[in-house]
């Protein structure tokens, strides 16, 4: 199975780790500097569901969002 939501297509996406260095000028340093960027992944909050899904029970991954929304009905 992906990391993909069934219902929306919720996939990862990519983004950065800034590494800085420095104190902030708010707590009275001279400024933070960026030391660094590495590529890092933000994963969906997928959950193994058995579902009904045109009556037949299926055990599918959905991301959290759609299950507090009610999107699929679990099956018993």
């Amino acid at each position: 199975m992906s990391k993909e939501c069934y219902i929306c297509k919720k996939k990862p996406v990519t983004g950065n780790t800034v590494a800085r260095r420095g104190m902030a000028k708010s707590k009275g340093g001279v400024g933070q500097r960026i030391t660094g960027r590495t590529l890092r992944r933000f994963l969906p909050n997928l959950q193994p569901v058995n579902a009904l899904i045109d009556g037949k029970k299926m055990k599918v991954r959905v991301c959290a969002k759609c299950l507090k929304a009610g999107k699929i009905t679990k099956a018993a």
